[in-house]
Formats: C-alpha cells, structure tokens, sequence
C-alpha cells in the first residue's frame, strides 16, 4: 500500500481500515532506511501511527504541521514525495536528518533544536488569521521538548490571543500521565468534540458577563471537574482545551479526536497522546536508549557497526578527566541540560550521584542554576554542546559573565559534527564567548590538551572559563595520569621553523602539522605553534611569529570572529601588518555548511592540510604545481 502513496494527497483518498496497514509498511521502511544510514530511529518509530493520523485528517501543506523536535520527521519525510531519497538521509548531498524548508513545501518550519515548535506555530496561525485563510496549524512537541521554559512561553502567549492553534504533545516517556484505555479514549472524543467545544465556550462568553465572584466560581467549579477526569488542569490555565491523554498508536482513538480538533473551530487546543518511542521494533523497544540515534545496523538481530576506535573520544577524556578531579575536590559540581550521555557525564553520575544535575531541555536554566551554585563556593561545569550553548547566551553574558563568576563551560561538538548539518555545527562559541571582557577562551588541541584544560578549569576561580572540543576520536597522544595547569594566556611551539608559521588553535593542530611536513619537504621551514588561548591571547608568541616568519596563517575550526579575528585586532594595534608580513585567517565558511562526513567538510572548507599548504604557496605567489615538482 505504501508504493501507491506519492504525497499525503494520495494518503487522504484511503479509507480508515486501510490505515493500519500502511501504518505497519511505513514502520517497516522506516527500519529498513536508517538500517542503511544510521540516524534517529527511536523517535521516528513511536510517531508512524500519528504520522499517517496527522496526514490523513488535515489537508497538508496548505494546513501546517510542525515536528520538534524534527528528528521524528522521517516517516513524515517518507509520506510527503522523499521516500525515493529516504535512504540518502544524512548523507553528502541527501536528506537533511531535521525538517528543513529548503528540503519540502511540507516542511514548514526548521527544527534542530527543541521546543520551537509552539512558537513557530503560534506565529502560522495568528499570520492565518490576519489573511482571513481557514488554515489550521498543528505543533508536533515532544521528545522531552516539553521541558523547555520556551514551550510554556508560547502556550501562555498562544492562550492569551486565544488563537486557532492545535498542539499534539507526543509524550513517549510516560513522563506525564500513565498509559490509558476505553474510557479515557471516550472521554478525549467527547470532551474534544464540536457539541462539546462550542457548549464550553458559550458557557464561558456567558459566565464572563457574571459579577467576579460568581465568574471566578464557575471557572474554577469548570476546571476542576475538567482536571478530574483528564488531568489537564496545567494546559487549562495556560489558557488551552486538553484533549486527551489518547493512546497515539491507536488509530482508532486518533483518527476521530484529531477530526474534532480539526472542526473544533476554537483554540488553542492541546491534545496529550502517550506513545511508546521505538514501538514495533523488539531491538529498539528493549534497548535503554530506545535506539534514539544508531549506526548502520542488521535489521535482524539490532547489531549496530560501530568501527573501532583507534583513540578514545574527546567526550571520554573530559569524563574521565573531570572525575579524577572531582575525587580530589568534594566543590566540584555537573550541570548538563538533558545531555548526560552525550556530554559524558553519566560517568560522572555514576562516580557522584549527588553532583551530577540533570536540568532538562533548558540551556538558559542550566546556565544561572550553575552561576547560583558558583556564588555559594561551589564550582560547577556546566557541559553544554557548541550549538546548544547559543541558546544560553543572554545568561551567559548577564549572570556568568557581568558578575564575573567562575562557572566553568566544556563545550563540546566544537566545529563540523557531520551528518547532523549546521543546525548542530559548533560554529559560533570563540565568536560569542571571545566577545566577553575578561572571560577565559580556551581550545584543546589534542587528549592531553584537553586533560590540562579540565585540570586549569578546576584551579581557576577568578571568573568564567571554557575550553571546547570536537565530536568523535582523538588523534592518538600518550595521556597524562592527570592534567596539568595551564598557565593562563599562554600558548606553545609545537614545531621550530624560520620561513612560515602556522597557527593553530584547536585540534586542527594535526593538520598543520601534517602541512609543516610537506612544506619543510619543498624547503619551506615551517613553525607549528598552539595558541590554547583565544582569550587572553598570547601576545609574546603572537609577535614571535610575525616578527620572525615571512608568512603567518591562523587556522580554526569556528567562524569569522573567532580566533583569527583577534590575532588580526592584535597585529593591526601593534603595527606588525606593515612590516612585509604576508598574514592570513583560515575558519570555517562564512555560510552554513550542509551535512557531510566531516572530513569532506574541512577539505571544502580548506582547512585540511593541503588547503593549508595551498594557502602558503599563493601567499608566497607561487603555483600548486611548483610544489608539485618539488616534492617528486
């Protein structure tokens, strides 16, 4: 059946009992894609059902559907003319792995990041209504996107304007309500059909004309025989009809509450539906993570490829190296934002149970609850991903940052993360973080490195520090037992040369290192240095290097306005740019770079060795091809 659907417009000419079965093929082709390309597969698995629900009652793209957070969008993609592309998904060139608007008309908001959707919707729906356009708007939350303060915002915003809007919350944890049966699915049909509704709001135009004392008496004799038997009193005072909970793989039960919500004609409207992440599919049902993001695995047994790693990840460092130092010091204290694992911190969890906390989707959250700790004596590192931290900044700049407190930021996923695309990229934390006065910039150019950096972290206490570091493996370097204390503001030679000096800040080190050695080869000496300090800068090895080197090149993996920025600012207040000093800056795009592996990304970015390399010969004026000759 689901060969015969090429857009939801062919879904919609089903009948209803016809539904379940291309339910079960939809969820089969979903296993089969991420099978072959890795990916979310949890999340996707526990949305089929309300997918085709969703697609087969309203009239999409003309009425808009959003999915936050978009991970969940891949049996949407498959439904809405994708399904040829499916198995392209992440990959160079392919299917985004989030909604994108560039991807599909039926994508009508982007959603990498969590708890956007009700916003997003609110502002369809309201721009609906100023056109006089019959359109309804549905908002997809779920995935733990719930506990973000921004949901509540638009909910409470959405409630005041009484605008047209409907809010499916996809609750697959059992986080809010238990599971439900025959009753609860008949009173969500009836408490969510048009008789009902339109008596409701009548009853309330009426009440409203009642002295206050007897208003307020009805409303609250209203809600709370409402919240008896639906639990929706919280949704009700942010001013929402809640509809539910329903069980959302039911068809049965979906189908007839959405046509109601659909016809309702008032709003807003919420509708609780509990589903099972990884539903139908026994690996992913069993696992603990519910399979949420995979590898390439064997449909059969669940057995993900997962190559062996020649050198532990940079996330496995931080973990191990923060542990050490906790166990020396009883003060330090883990803020993660819904990201044990990701961070690493589940390790440190497990080794202090009572240190570690666990705010939830609420970066601006984790970020002040870390300065309340940092005023009490404490010294909290809140481990929060490059692109996650931007959603921070404002606490970052006026409760970290003005009080000058030392909050300590690991910040992981630095520069390109591959298949999750510039929605995830950490691009843009030296740009932002640089910007602030007296604030600690730091980046790892290895293991080591990033050891040391844990260990200067902790010592440090006279204001906020960061130190960022990428996804995946590092390059391999003996580990100290513990870290050392790096000297505030103070780079390193890594590599002696007299001719050309690279300046590297962050793990594209390797690569520099890689340059050197060609150059040298093509007798080009080269010097190979480490700035560890985008802020304070080391402005003894800065004027080193330019005042001793024909050709200076800063490399990084971040954008315009990060490290070279300053090294530029540095050398132009100096006066070390008029002295024949052949200077340039290498960061990533000043655009945002599409998924790829991130190998590919750098290389196109130039920031690889040999983009390095041809960097030195065009400054030098000399052609590819005389390095070419040389180095045969």
């Amino acid at each position: 059946m689901l060969d015969t659907i090429e857009k939801p417009a062919d879904l919609r000419k089903l009948e209803d009992s016809q539904l379940r079965q291309l339910s079960d093929e939809l969820r089969l082709e979903l296993i089969d894609a991420v099978s072959t390309t890795g990916g979310h597969l949890g999340a996707g698995l526990g949305v089929v059902e309300l997918t085709v629900a969703l697609h087969h009652v309203f009239n999409t793209p003309d009425d808009r559907l959003i999915w936050d957070v978009g991970h969940q969008s891949y049996p949407h993609k498959i439904l809405t003319g994708r399904r040829d592309k499916i198995r392209t998904l992440r990959q160079e060139h392919g299917l985004s792995g989030f909604t994108k608007r560039a991807e599909s008309e039926y994508d009508t908001f982007g959603t990498g990041h969590s708890s956007t959707s009700i916003s997003a919707g609110l502002g369809m729906a309201v721009a609906g209504e100023m056109d006089g356009k019959d359109r309804n708007v549905v908002a997809v939350i779920g995935d733990g996107a719930m506990s973000a303060g921004m949901a509540y915002e638009a909910m409470n915003n959405a409630g005041a304007l009484d605008a047209r809007l409907i809010v499916v919350l996809n609750d697959n944890d059992m986080s809010i309500a238990p599971p439900t049966g025959a009753m609860s699915a008949y009173l969500a049909r009836l408490v969510s059909g048009k008789t009902y509704l339109t008596l409701r709001e009548t009853i309330k135009q009426l009440t409203a004309q009642l002295p206050k004392f007897f208003y307020d008496k009805a409303r609250k004799t209203e809600e709370y025989a409402r919240g008896f038997w639906t639990g929706g009193t919280l949704f009700e005072e942010l001013g929402f009809y809640y509809v539910g909970p329903i069980d959302g793989h039911n068809l049965e039960h979906l189908l007839p509450v959405l046509r109601n919500v659909r016809d309702a004609g008032v709003g807003p409207i919420l509708v609780h539906a509990i589903t099972r992440k990884g539903k139908g599919y026994a690996p992913a049902e069993e696992a603990n993570d519910k399979h949420h993001a995979v590898s390439r695995f064997d449909v059969i047994t669940g057995a993900q490829a997962k190559p062996t790693p020649n050198a532990p990840s940079y996330t496995k460092v931080f973990a191990q190296a923060l542990v050490e130092e906790a166990k020396l010091d009883e003060k330090i204290v883990a803020v993660t934002a819904a990201m044990p694992s990701g961070t690493g911190l589940d390790l440190f969890g497990e080794n202090f149970p009572e240190r570690l906390f666990d705010v939830g989707i609420a970066e601006q959250h984790a970020v002040t609850f870390a300065a309340g700790l940092a005023c009490e004596g404490y010294k909290p590192f809140a481990a929060i991903y490059s692109t996650f931290l931007q959603r921070a900044y404002d606490q970052v700049v006026h409760d970290v940052s003005i009080q000058q407190l030392p909050v300590r930021f690991p910040i992981d996923r630095a520069g390109f993360v591959g298949a999750d695309g510039p929605t995830h990229a950490g691009s843009f934390d030296v740009g932002f973080l640089a910007a602030l006065p007296n604030f600690v910039v730091m980046a790892a150019a290895d293991e080591a490195e990033l050891k040391h950096m844990v260990a200067t972290a902790a010592a440090y206490d006279e204001g906020p520090i960061s130190f960022r570091y990428p996804r995946g493996e590092g390059v391999g370097v003996d580990l100290p037992e513990r870290g050392e204390i790096l000297e505030i503001g103070r780079g390193r030679i890594v590599r002696e040369g007299t001719k050309v000096a690279l300046l590297s800040f962050g793990t594209r080190l390797q690569e520099c290192l890689n340059a050197a050695e060609e150059l040298d080869s093509c007798g080009l000496s080269t010097t190979v240095a480490d700035g560890r300090f985008a802020k304070p800068l080391d402005a003894e090895l800065i004027n080193a290097l330019a005042r001793d080197h024909e050709v200076l090149i800063t490399v990084e993996e971040g954008s315009i306005g990060g490290f070279g920025s300053h090294v530029t600012n540095h050398l132009l207040n100096n006066g070390l740019l008029g002295s024949g000093l052949k200077f340039r800056t290498l960061f990533t795009p000043d655009t945002y770079v599409e998924h790829a592996s991130p190998e590919v990304m750098y290389t196109s970015a130039g920031l690889d060795s040999e983009g390095i390399v041809k960097k030195v010969f065009s400054l030098l004026g000399k052609q590819r091809i005389e390095l070419q000759d040389i180095g045969a």
